[in-house]
């Protein structure tokens, strides 16, 4: 099976920074933000996630893992400020 590298680490990596969160049990605000961040991650198509990471020098894995979580924050960031300031759909004349 074809999957992109970087969707099971996104989850992964979102149940970790919402873990003591009231919103860590809330599987909308999670995909929202999954959305968001893969959004702004390259896709990067495997068949067997284990085989790229064997692959992957130490470096190469913490540069991912450290890309990972600031697209994740930037993400957390964006839904937030969109929870707390809904765009207004009135049209104006």
């Amino acid at each position: 099976m074809i999957s992109n590298y970087y969707e099971q680490l996104v989850m992964d990596r979102i149940t970790e920074f919402l873990v003591d969160s009231d919103l860590a049990h809330d599987p909308d605000y999670a995909e929202d933000i999954a959305c968001v961040a893969l959004n702004q991650l390259p896709a990067r198509y495997v068949r067997h996630a284990v085989d790229v990471s064997f692959y992957m020098t130490r470096e190469e894995r913490q540069d991912i893992e450290n890309n990972v979580d600031a697209v994740i924050r930037k993400a957390i960031e964006f839904i937030e400020h969109r929870r707390n300031n809904p765009p207004d759909d009135r049209h104006q004349s």
